[in-house]
């Protein structure tokens, strides 16, 4: 391997571009989500940490088991599923977004962004609903809402807990575990919300050939960084919080 100087800098590559030569957009937008992944890594740690020295907590069974429109039925994880199962297939039509992107397709690009910006919405209505309908069951920061006591405690905890810890620990625990997750869950659904809103205005700019005057689409190779990343940190948010 030969060596070249630029303006006095010895670089050791010259077969061509450097295999490591990234844009500076692309750094960035990885310096940016090193960071949140460090913030979604504190509130869930903090989470954890929590729970595991808790002596009782609410039941993700009990606590998740609605679905709307279908009554009093017990389907316990049955909605949350729904939303995962949406956020992975926006997942993949911004992959596809991508790929269209890499081909140079711009009818491509418009048509799976718009499907990406489907789901994302799809998404954030259906986390909208859960939030209404455990603020419907009195579940809020801090708690309870309206001054709703110890008489919303069983709908969240298992049939058969200990009679005696949950008389000694059973609000305490409802308002840590409903703090955390309006919590955390509001921080991953601001995010998906922003995503929703970047992956509009990259439809727009696409729509205007923006990206075919400049001679390449790295916007949403980038903006589809972003939001592979929501979608790994929901992986997160959904079994801590859903399945543990």
């Amino acid at each position: 391997m030969s060596t070249v100087v630029v303006d006095g800098n010895k670089r050791v590559w010259s077969g061509g571009q450097s295999p490591f030569n990234l844009s500076y957009g692309k750094v960035m937008m990885w310096y940016f989500l090193m960071s949140d992944a460090f913030t979604f890594g504190a509130f869930l740690i903090s989470y954890g940490t929590t729970r595991f020295f808790s002596a009782i907590w609410p039941d993700a069974n009990s606590v998740f088991k609605s679905f709307p429109f279908a009554g009093d039925m017990n389907l316990p994880l049955m909605f949350v599923s729904l939303m995962t199962f949406i956020l992975i297939i926006s997942s993949v039509t911004m992959v596809l977004a991508v790929h269209a992107g890499h081909c140079r397709d711009k009818a491509g690009v418009i048509k799976w962004m718009i499907w990406t910006i489907i789901g994302g919405i799809a998404f954030l209505s259906c986390q909208a609903w859960e939030w209404m309908h455990l603020y419907h069951h009195n579940a809020w920061w801090g708690g309870f809402r309206n001054g709703a006591g110890a008489e919303s405690l069983p709908h969240f905890f298992k049939h058969d807990v200990d009679p005696t810890l949950f008389a000694s620990g059973g609000a305490d625990a409802a308002h840590k575990f409903f703090n955390f997750f309006f919590t955390i869950t509001g921080f991953h659904g601001a995010h998906v919300a922003s995503g929703v809103v970047i992956n509009i205005i990259i439809l727009l700019n696409t729509i205007n050939g923006t990206y075919e005057r400049r001679g390449h689409y790295e916007m949403v190779e980038k903006v589809g960084l972003y939001w592979h990343f929501v979608d790994l940190v929901w992986v997160f948010v959904f079994t801590c919080f859903y399945l543990l």
